[in-house]
């Protein structure tokens, strides 16, 4: 293994490791620290928890922006999103099927499907500009307002909404609370630099393209939160909880991590990405969508389509590498 192989793969691995942590300890700081100030433990679970699973893919998306590796940033969004859908939902709804309750096909579904059509309609013309990035920024905006106005609405009816404000700490002082909030503040832009240098450098070692590295392992590692958060529901039987966090997440990655990277700076998409991985994004989620849907009752994520939806992910990824690999 070549030093410069060696050292990328360190810089993966560090990277990754303190931007999980990093983001952990900011959320939980942040919560703390508003709800120390006054602000309603609802409404800091519905905002600043409720952002945690997709930190790490918004800080990595928006500093591969900065240092200008566009397909990087893309990758990641559009990597994470089919990751959620075939590996964690697949893997979760392997171990204990998960049952869908019928407001979220009726809602949170719909909703995804009209933020996916959105990110299709501006990545059309293979670009994404500043006013792109602009109202994809204003669509998450519209997104958080929702979701804040139907919790406070229905409060803790909302399991949502609940589960979401049940993670924010109530025994934390305020002067620990501003510590990991500034500590999490300074380590998430910087083990995000650290993650998109060796991912940039194994690009450039292994001798493929930026898109494809932020396609499988940097989409990988920065979905691990939404990995535990789907187990941890699953093993507490919380099966909507498992499902509405990844549906959330994957609408926070099309609007806030593409919307993000893209006010940074504009990005010239490879038509790959739009061919290929923005049409298995939308294959996944509506397969997943009609196979979890039933005529009556709850929708149910069941074996046999938990391990469609992995096999799907695994084929998908190793046409992935085999394309890079062959190109």
């Amino acid at each position: 293994m070549s030093s410069t192989l060696f050292i990328a793969l360190l810089e993966l691995t560090a990277g990754f490791v303190l931007l999980i942590w990093a983001a952990g300890r900011l959320v939980t700081g942040a919560s703390a620290l508003a709800r120390n100030l006054g602000v309603p433990p609802l409404l800091v679970g519905l905002t600043i928890v409720g952002f945690g699973t997709s930190a790490p893919e918004m800080l990595v998306s928006a500093m591969a922006s900065v240092r200008g590796n566009p397909s990087l940033a893309i990758g990641n969004a559009i990597g994470s999103n089919i990751a959620n859908v075939g590996l964690i939902l697949g893997l979760t709804a392997l171990i204990y099927p998960l049952r869908v309750e019928k407001l979220t096909m009726k809602r949170e579904f719909p909703i995804l499907g009209i933020i996916m059509l959105l990110t299709l309609a501006v990545m059309w013309n293979f670009s994404l500009s500043r006013l792109d990035g602009l109202l994809m920024a204003g669509g998450l905006a519209a997104l958080v307002g929702g979701m804040v106005y139907v919790g406070l609405r229905n409060g803790r009816k909302d399991p949502m909404a609940a589960s979401l404000s049940d993670e924010v700490p109530d025994d934390m002082s305020t002067r620990a609370a501003t510590i990991w909030t500034l500590l999490g503040l300074v380590m998430l832009p910087l083990s995000a630099h650290v993650l998109v240098n060796g991912a940039v450098t194994l690009a450039t070692v292994v001798g493929v393209s930026e898109a494809v590295i932020g396609l499988t392992i940097i989409a990988l590692g920065t979905s691990l939160p939404e990995l535990a958060a789907a187990a941890a529901c699953a093993l507490k039987k919380e099966d909507d909880l498992a499902i509405g966090n990844i549906l959330g997440s994957n609408m926070f990655n099309l609007l806030g991590v593409l919307g993000i990277a893209a006010l940074i700076h504009p990005m010239t998409i490879e038509t790959i990405l739009l061919h290929r991985d923005v049409t298995v994004m939308f294959v996944l989620t509506i397969g997943l969508f009609v196979l979890a849907w039933r005529r009556r009752g709850h929708g149910l994520i069941n074996r046999p389509t938990a391990l469609l939806l992995l096999l799907s992910y695994l084929v998908y990824q190793t046409a992935v590498i085999h394309q890079a690999v062959a190109g």
